[in-house]
């Protein structure tokens, strides 16, 4: 008989002579990138650094700098705080300087920034929904007319306007800011992409099926839904007229009609001249005081703001 030939068992251990070889080592898997997190990029946050840095620096200069008097601004370093905390005397000479027309500038730019803001995000709304919900003639020919109007930088826009101001005889007048900031193309161009996705055109069937007209359906129905754009349009807008030097600088005479940019680029133009009063720290002072309303008007409408620029990215 033949003897049964046997086979190792698998579980005996291998050899241990010098000529074996060892198992092979199973390479460890990757980790998947998980959805809902995301990527660390070295270098977008070096950039992201550099920006801030580049962002911040100025604005940390503008608050130490407007606690310095005139003198402490040129004996003491810019990045830090001098022997004598003026903050408080800078703010009372600058509301108080020149019969307080500081003041009288910053009105100046509130009601240039309620009537010419204010009207432009009213009149973006009403264009933006009528836009957005409304077939009518000429419809793609309005689009292009308002693409090409984003594109046109507001200068370009300066001289021709006043020309035709001039001709009308508003010029020297506080209408020759206004009516100017009444157009916003790219904020009606933000909101006929933001009703388009904010509002369902069956809601506005609905109410009209319930006898709702249009005035009612758009103010109780539609309005609500546009909040966050509105916030958003309003935003851009109010920066763009507190901002605003150009337009004054060429329609505007009268240092009683002055907003806040063309008053302090006065007041610096009034230092660098010979004989001229030197109150560099007073224009440092009002610099800070122009910027605050603007960041308080952003930390408080932050929420709204974030979700308006998010509107219409996303189609379903």
């Amino acid at each position: 008989m033949s003897t049964p030939v046997t086979t190792a068992s698998a579980s005996a251990p291998a050899p241990s002579g010098g000529g074996s070889r060892s198992a092979p080592r199973l390479r460890t898997p990757r980790k998947k990138h998980m959805p809902g997190r995301p990527k660390r990029s070295v270098l977008l946050t070096v950039l992201t650094g550099l920006i801030l840095v580049y962002t911040v620096v100025p604005l940390i200069w503008l608050v130490i700098s407007a606690t310095k008097t005139q003198s402490g601004l040129a004996d003491s370093n810019g990045l830090w705080f001098a022997h004598h905390f003026a903050l408080w005397s800078n703010i009372h000479d600058t509301f108080t300087y020149h019969d307080g027309i500081f003041g009288r500038w910053l009105l100046n730019t509130l009601l240039y920034v309620v009537l010419g803001a204010g009207g432009a995000t009213f009149l973006a709304i009403l264009g933006g929904y009528a836009l957005a919900k409304f077939n009518f003639p000429g419809k793609r020919a309005i689009f292009a007319v308002v693409i090409g109007a984003v594109a046109v930088p507001g200068t370009a826009l300066a001289v021709p306007t006043f020309l035709m101001f001039s001709k009308i005889g508003l010029t020297d007048t506080p209408w020759a800011v206004i009516i100017p900031s009444l157009i916003s193309p790219f904020g009606l161009y933000l909101m006929w992409v933001f009703a388009t996705e904010a509002i369902p055109v069956e809601l506005l069937e609905a109410a009209r099926m319930d006898g709702a007209g249009e005035i009612r359906t758009f103010f109780q129905v539609s309005l609500p839904l546009l909040a966050p754009g509105v916030v958003t349009v309003l935003l851009f807008t109010t920066v763009a007229t507190w901002n605003n030097y150009f337009l004054p600088l060429i329609m505007l005479r009268d240092p009683n009609w002055y907003p806040l940019t063309l008053g302090l680029s006065a007041w610096s133009s009034q230092a660098q001249t010979i004989g001229g009063d030197v109150i560099f720290n007073l224009v440092i002072t009002g610099s800070l005081l122009t910027i605050v309303p603007l960041i308080a008007a952003f930390l408080l409408l932050q929420k709204y703001w974030q979700s308006g620029l998010a509107a219409g990215s996303v189609k379903e």
